[in-house]
């Protein structure tokens, strides 16, 4: 096995919409107001479902697609910072839901980097194991970390899950990477913070909200990206214009226009979402991936750039021929 490759693709979004004048009834704020900062018009919440509800969604979505059976799957990675629970992970909850009784399961933590953290480390693992088949999933019900009366965050999140079936291949699909993480910057977004007390009867085993210093964030992705970007072609060896796609995390459409400009690239290989969907963190490449795919916006062959970033705070980009 010399690398492996996407053979299927599919997301998962709550049936619920809530528009932003839904939100003007309820927070200081209007369509035109968050349209202009941030280009959301409409997010997907979750009223029922949870997060391993929207990730076995996805995967039976992958399995349908693609000719592998629920026994053959060696492994499934979910990547989430909206977990059902501290344990069991959302992956083992997926695969006691789909009765993939061989697969190695776990969750991993990167914010909105997570998807990507996910697909190189589910890659490496099938390299080392030469195992066959893995689902990675973005997924995330992030309405239920928020505080809906911060206007500053209960704007931008919306729910959602995507993924991606792996399978073996003879040839190289993942041409290059770049994975990077600023610890000393982590506290600049913070959610699911659990107090310790010096009195344990005290303790309140509560998690905090989402909060998040926007202007550092919106600095930090106009920088960081752009280099994230050019280091993970360069580890491909490859030039810029010789990718067809980038597909960046959907955290604000301006910072999509910013990375855009200081790569010299058109706007119009930039996939753009989150209009309909919000920021749905770990989620939101995948969902676009498969969407772009869906519309047969992607063919075979084709380069394209998954760029992840937030939380952490991380970069990460992949440089992959589809």
């Amino acid at each position: 096995m010399k690398d492996v490759k996407i053979i299927a693709t599919g997301f998962a979004v709550p049936e619920h919409v809530v528009t932003n004048d839904d939100l003007s009834k309820i927070l200081d704020t209007s369509d035109e107001w968050i349209v202009k900062r941030t280009g959301i018009k409409r997010r997907h919440i979750s009223q029922n479902e949870n997060t391993s509800d929207l990730a076995t969604r996805v995967a039976k979505t992958l399995l349908s697609q693609s000719n592998v059976r629920t026994q053959d799957i060696d492994l499934i990675v979910v990547a989430t910072m909206t977990p059902d629970n501290m344990t069991p992970a959302t992956a083992a909850i997926v695969q006691g839901r789909i009765a993939a009784e061989k697969a190695v399961c776990f969750d991993i933590s990167a914010a909105c980097s997570g998807f990507s953290y996910a697909i190189s480390l589910a890659r490496s693992m099938m390299l080392t194991n030469n195992w066959r088949h893995a689902i990675v999933i973005g997924a995330e019900v992030l309405s239920k970390l928020l505080d809906w009366t911060d206007r500053s965050t209960a704007v931008l999140f919306g729910d959602g899950a995507g993924g991606v079936l792996l399978s073996q291949s003879n040839a190289t699909h993942l041409l290059g990477q770049s994975l990077k993480t600023y610890g000393n910057k982590g506290d600049q977004l913070i959610a699911g913070h659990l107090d310790v007390s010096y009195d344990i009867l005290k303790n309140k085993k509560k998690l905090s909200a989402f909060t998040m210093n926007g202007q550092e964030i919106y600095r930090f992705a106009t920088h960081e990206v752009p280099r994230s970007i050019l280091k993970a072609c360069s580890n491909a060896q490859i030039e810029l214009d010789q990718i067809n796609y980038f597909l960046l995390h959907q955290a604000n459409s301006r910072i999509i226009t910013q990375v855009a400009k200081k790569l010299n690239q058109p706007l119009s290989k930039f996939g753009v979402n989150i209009d309909e969907y919000g920021n749905t963190a770990a989620a939101s490449e995948a969902i676009l991936l498969a969407e772009i795919i869906q519309k047969n916006r992607i063919k075979p062959g084709e380069i394209i750039a998954l760029s992840g970033f937030g939380g952490g705070l991380t970069t990460a980009t992949l440089i992959i021929k589809y």
